[in-house]
């Protein structure tokens, strides 16, 4: 699991436009959360949460510590979020998270991926039932069974754990991320996380044909080409 949870993250970022794209979507993400919460990140686990995932991404300090600061001002852009499902090339099932201030607009932009790639965009609900909210914490480790013991002391409720080139992945729910991830600081002081989020899992795959791929490394490109699009699930097994 962790090994296709890592591939199907390169396959959707892989298409991402420039680096302003990603320096948008970390800027909407954290002016949400610190408007709709503390805006200061050692009294807001997410959002402390959130800017190391944008550091991580290198993420300039400035872009940061702009959006944090709009967030304390008064006014401001309204973001609401917005998700939208179907089915995409191949027949693979698609979620789309959206922040936007313009829900006209961005409905037009989705929909125009969907219709220009053959895709389905679908009712509300009709994909995400078959979808899972999970934590995922990936970090460098070869100790699998000590890495679970220490979580298990924590009293975290690990779902799954896989070790893959001299990577460990854990699974856990959505509300065990902040504890899973204290468990791991405590019993590895500085460790450092490749991924650290919540995630939306498939329950199961739909393999993509070859001759299906170029029009899905389109559709997956049209929506990143969106600036209101914050994150793609999809269910694709991509070809080798």
């Amino acid at each position: 699991m962790g090994r296709s949870f890592e591939n199907r993250k390169h396959a959707i970022f892989k298409t991402a436009a420039a680096k302003s794209k990603v320096y948008s979507k970390y800027g909407k993400q954290i002016y949400v959360i610190a408007k709709n919460g503390v805006a200061d990140p050692e009294g807001n686990p997410a959002l402390r949460a959130l800017i190391d995932r944008a550091k991580k991404d290198q993420v300039p300090a400035h872009v940061i510590e702009k959006a944090i600061q709009k967030a304390q001002g008064a006014g401001g852009e309204n973001f609401a979020p917005a998700r939208y499902e179907g089915y995409g090339p191949g027949g693979c099932q698609v979620i789309v998270d959206c922040l936007t201030d313009n829900p006209q607009r961005t409905i037009a932009e989705i929909r125009n991926a969907f219709t220009k790639t053959s895709a389905k965009l679908g009712a509300t609900g009709s994909v995400a039932l078959w979808f899972d909210e999970r934590a995922v914490l990936v970090f460098k480790g070869d100790n699998e069974d000590e890495v679970l013991e220490a979580l298990l002391e924590a009293d975290v409720n690990v779902e799954d754990t896989e070790s893959n080139d001299g990577s460990i992945t854990i699974f856990a729910p959505a509300s065990e991320l902040y504890k899973a991830k204290s468990a791991l600081l405590a019993k590895y002081p500085g460790l450092e996380f490749d991924t650290q989020e919540i995630t939306l899992l498939p329950q199961s795959t739909k393999a993509i044909s070859p001759d299906d791929m170029p029009m899905f490394e389109k559709f997956i490109g049209m929506l990143n080409d969106c600036d209101d699009v914050q994150e793609i699930y999809h269910n694709a097994e991509l070809p080798a």
